[in-house]
């Protein structure tokens, strides 16, 4: 006997798995960017200076680009649903080490392990994500997963940071543990068992290395992303100084940073379901354009917001495009590209920070970090448009041997 499952049902079904990996990936954004705004209170709390509270950062970012590739590889063998519970238990534990850390050396330990998780489950979560739905809605369901960082962006991290301020730096951490836990049961419940073939192994998911395409889409994200955070690192003093913004008023900047990721990652989806390629140019393309302008915009407080806004939507229309593209030329080792995705952004934030921050210190102004972010994503499309030659080459070739 067998059971029909409805397209309403089977369109809940996924739904409700979607939803259980953006809720994961919500947990992941707050728990990341909050520690950001409570430095002070952490370095008070664990009796250290601001800059060296800074290091609990740069942990949690270690922890992401070393554990997203060494986990999709090591766990290639492991059910993709059991390894995305084992990743959220990880997950909780690490950020209840971090609430409970009384010294420095151990809140360090526990931030590198909280950042251990993160870009393989985004990564395996797309991967899950992908394989729920029509070929044709791969790149919208991606975006359906990544959107819950951003949202943290508007709504997480404000919170939490104000909750943080009000009754001490370890409730935030506290309260992403308990979202991280619900996670865990949201995963059990509404997420498929997704068994893994018999020739998906370690050696596979490192094939993927072995891809040109695969390293040439990880240069675009790369590249292209250090431009964004080459301008996004510097957005309060550029708010402050540059805008007139008071400092409280920064809040209400990010939160419109946040707006504009969230409607961008939806959008870049639907637009990467069309016409992948494309979309990838074109939203490196707007990158520029936004990055360019972005100085002369910055100097006024409407401007300031429009082009933050900008800023943030046409940055993250990348994302879905970026993630599929990685997912479709890496073949067999779609897990460990997809998670290395997320190792490459984290490495374009400090390329980034670290151009802007040479902008600045040859005493130019908080309006040229943007348009050193412009040459970048400039740089970015242009290594795009050799990866999509790079596609069209072997059809020639193949269309002259006929």
């Amino acid at each position: 006997m067998t059971t029909s499952v409805t397209p309403d049902t089977r369109s809940r079904h996924v739904g409700l798995a979607l939803l259980a990996l953006a809720t994961g990936g919500f947990a992941i954004g707050t728990t990341e960017f909050v520690t950001m705004g409570l430095l002070p209170q952490i370095a008070d709390g664990v009796d250290i200076s601001i800059p060296t509270a800074g290091h609990v950062i740069s942990a949690y970012a270690v922890g992401v680009v070393v554990g997203a590739p060494l986990i999709a590889a090591l766990g290639a063998r492991t059910g993709r649903k059991r390894l995305l519970l084992g990743l959220m238990a990880v997950f909780v534990l690490g950020n209840l080490l971090s609430a409970v850390a009384g010294n420095y050396e151990l809140l360090m330990a526990a931030r590198f392990l909280t950042g251990l998780p993160h870009g393989a489950f985004f990564g395996i979560g797309a991967v899950v994500g992908a394989s729920l739905v029509a070929a044709n809605r791969r790149a919208w369901a991606v975006s359906m997963i990544m959107v819950g960082l951003p949202i943290a962006n508007i709504v997480g991290v404000p919170a939490s940071t104000l909750l943080g301020q009000r009754f001490g730096w370890q409730m935030p951490f506290l309260l992403v543990g308990v979202l991280g836990t619900l996670t865990l049961v949201a995963v059990w419940f509404w997420v498929a068992p997704q068994p893994v073939g018999s020739e998906v192994n370690v050696r596979s998911e490192l094939s993927a290395l072995a891809r040109p395409q695969v390293w040439m889409a990880l240069l675009v994200g790369m590249v292209g992303f250090g431009g964004m955070f080459a301008t996004y690192t510097f957005i309060t003093p550029t708010m402050t100084e540059l805008a007139g913004f008071s400092e409280g008023a920064v809040t209400i900047v990010l939160a419109v940073y946040g707006v504009g990721m969230t409607g961008g990652t939806l959008v870049g989806g639907r637009l990467a379901d069309r016409a992948l390629m494309p979309s990838l140019y074109g939203g490196l393309v707007a990158v520029t354009i936004v990055l360019g302008t972005f100085g002369w915009l910055a100097q006024s407080k409407p401007g300031a917001l429009l082009g933050v806004f900008a800023m943030g939507f046409s940055a993250s229309i990348l994302i879905p495009a970026l993630q599929t593209r990685l997912m479709d030329v890496a073949h067999e080792g779609q897990s460990l590209a997809a998670s290395l995705n997320h190792s490459t952004l984290n490495v374009a934030n400090a390329l980034g920070a670290w151009l802007g921050s040479v902008v600045l210190s040859a005493g130019y102004g908080y309006e040229w970090p943007s348009r050193v972010g412009a040459v970048l994503a400039v740089a970015g499309l242009a290594l795009a448009i050799v990866s999509g030659a790079m596609d069209r080459r072997p059809a020639k070739v193949a269309g002259a041997a006929s």
